[in-house]
């Protein structure tokens, strides 16, 4: 069965009745917990502006005690060290007083030994403040968001599989169970550890319930629907969850009562269940045609209209059901073709994620109010997705990406150029990298799963996001760095795989594929190009003037005419 026998066969359902409907709803519904679970560490792991703690029970006065911190070079209170205060108590006691009878900046400085002090303007408590992540142990706060990216890229490995294995509904489901329950369990974490291992759970179940999420949507909807699903539907879902996240956290300055209120409304999507079905595409590659036609049967009958009595007149697995072959990571790098495709979508993956990354949780650190700042930043999505769909609409797939990537990546490279002052700017600068980069991400999905056939569409993509995972874990300490370093490493990495994009195979107005020797070959160069030959899965290489030089066959000419229509 090819992609185009399924698109018409099952063309009675309509484009958009009431079950498709329903469908594309619950899943963008699914997808809007993970917009403020992958970003809640910009607040619960925010570092507030803070000094050593000089104890109420130290007996001096009011001068001596504002005199104890030494200002820094930038004339703030220094954040991990104190004037001795055994020191500071003697002259205290003596009645002198600081700068006027005694030069403070000879005595000796000593650490924090009694804990600090931290500003309540901004947050009543984050992660930070409960279990002082800073000074000597401030590579932690780092460590905990890296090791959420760690859940993430185990999650992608483990989850793709599973769900090309057993299906797309069950790994949806349980994902987003596992999530929302170590979640509410992350409210009650006794010690930083075990915050860490719970939030690596947290990220196990994140990604892969919006990778399973968005390959069902893929697989379930009409192709005039699928590209509205894949950019905008999937892209404005996860904002949204990402819009709440400022408002929620402005209200809640409690980093408990943040994660709480952000967890319960999870519990609600137990009723999913009931409402989402298996993909048909899926249960047809495993052989299943029963009941993939069993769910097709019920959508037409909530569409009002009437099903063929048989749904797949042509389908040979109903001979080769117990004959399947099964899949698994070797098969993304069996053949030539494949392992170039993988490589290349890996690589472009990477350095999106990386930079998506890094700007959305780099907004604590610009100038300004940090929810606003946080809002704005989800906000600009919106006309990225609005201008990525338009794109992924009428462009060829390689241009939009190749595009996107190169603006957020060009655009970041001029901020180590804007003086410190015009802070304005350089947030005008960071937003419109932001802008780019989230453009590109929500074409590298649908671009990712029109690539892959059917049998391995989910564990490709699930490769593809481990991937990006790798590189997220970096994007904390690449903030960590400071300065304009983090713009140009992000820049520069985005601008090359804007370049590497085009050598993508161009999917715009070709059908799903089905099986691996279905899938296009990769573009190597003008004059040749590697193709994927099934019968020996050996790379070739085929010159485009041979090509010329020979007039079209029927099927040829055939298959340009369905490609223009398709376009």
């Amino acid at each position: 069965m090819n992609s185009l026998d399924y698109d018409g066969s099952t063309a009675f359902l309509g484009d958009w009745g009431p079950f498709q409907r329903t469908v594309f709803t619950l899943l963008c519904l699914s997808i809007i917990p993970n917009g403020f679970s992958g970003i809640s560490m910009v607040f619960i792991g925010d570092t507030p502006a803070h000094h050593c703690l000089i104890p109420a029970a130290l007996n001096i006065t009011d001068e001596w005690r504002n005199a104890s911190i030494p200002l820094d070079e930038d004339s703030q209170l220094t954040k991990c060290s104190r004037h001795r205060v055994d020191i500071v108590k003697n002259y205290s006691d003596r009645g002198l007083l600081p700068w006027v009878d005694v030069n403070v900046s000879s005595i000796p400085r000593e650490a924090c030994v009694d804990g600090w002090e931290y500003d309540k303007e901004t947050y009543i408590s984050t992660i930070v403040t409960k279990w002082d992540l800073v000074c000597s142990d401030d590579w932690r706060a780092p460590l905990t968001t890296s090791l959420f990216f760690c859940g993430v890229l185990t999650g992608s490995v483990i989850s793709g599989q599973i769900s090309d294995r057993f299906g797309r509904k069950i790994v949806l489901l349980v994902t987003m169970g596992i999530q929302t329950v170590f979640t509410f369990i992350q409210v009650f974490s006794p010690s930083w550890l075990i915050f860490c291992l719970l939030f690596f759970i947290v990220g196990m179940g994140q990604i892969s319930n919006e990778v399973a999420a968005f390959v069902l949507g893929v697989e379930i909807l009409s192709p005039s629907i699928r590209d509205h699903f894949s950019t905008l539907g999937v892209g404005l879902s996860f904002s949204i969850g990402y819009m709440i996240l400022p408002l929620a956290a402005y209200f809640l300055r409690d980093w408990r009562m943040l994660l709480m209120a952000l967890t319960v409304p999870g519990f609600f999507y137990i009723a999913l269940w009931w409402f989402i079905p298996e993909s048909p595409r899926w249960l047809l590659s495993q052989g299943r045609v029963d009941e993939a036609e069993a769910i097709l049967r019920k959508a037409a009958k909530m569409n009002g209209v009437k099903a063929p009595d048989v749904i797949f007149p042509l389908l040979q697995s109903r001979e080769n059901a117990g004959k399947l072959q099964t899949y698994s990571l070797c098969d993304l790098v069996k053949s030539c073709n494949i392992c170039c495709i993988t490589v290349l979508l890996c690589l472009v993956w990477s350095t999106v994620s990386i930079g998506y990354s890094a700007l959305s949780l780099n907004t604590s650190s610009l100038h300004g109010n940090i929810y606003l700042n946080c809002l704005l930043s989800a906000v600009v999505e919106v006309p990225a997705l609005i201008v990525a769909w338009l794109m992924f609409r009428h462009w060829p797939r390689r241009l939009c990406l190749s595009s996107t990537l190169s603006l957020g990546g060009l655009v970041l490279l001029f901020i180590h150029l804007i003086p410190q002052h015009m802070s304005s700017v350089t947030i005008s600068l960071v937003m419109l990298g932001k802008f780019g980069l989230t453009a590109a991400f929500a074409i590298v999905y649908p671009v990712s799963a029109e690539l892959y056939p059917t049998i391995l569409r989910n564990t490709a993509l699930g490769t593809c996001s481990m991937a990006s995972k790798v590189s997220s874990i970096s994007a904390p300490y690449i903030l960590y760095s400071g300065g304009s370093l983090p713009y140009i490493l992000i820049g520069s990495l985005n601008v090359l795989s804007g370049l590497l994009s085009l050598l993508l195979p161009e999917s715009l107005g070709s059908p799903l594929p089905e099986t691996i020797s279905h899938m296009q070959r990769v573009v190597w160069s003008k004059k040749r190009h590697f193709t994927y030959s099934p019968t020996n899965s050996k790379c070739e290489e085929e010159h485009e003037s041979e090509n010329l030089s020979s007039p079209p066959s029927e099927s040829t000419s055939a298959q340009v005419e369905f490609d223009r229509e398709q376009i």
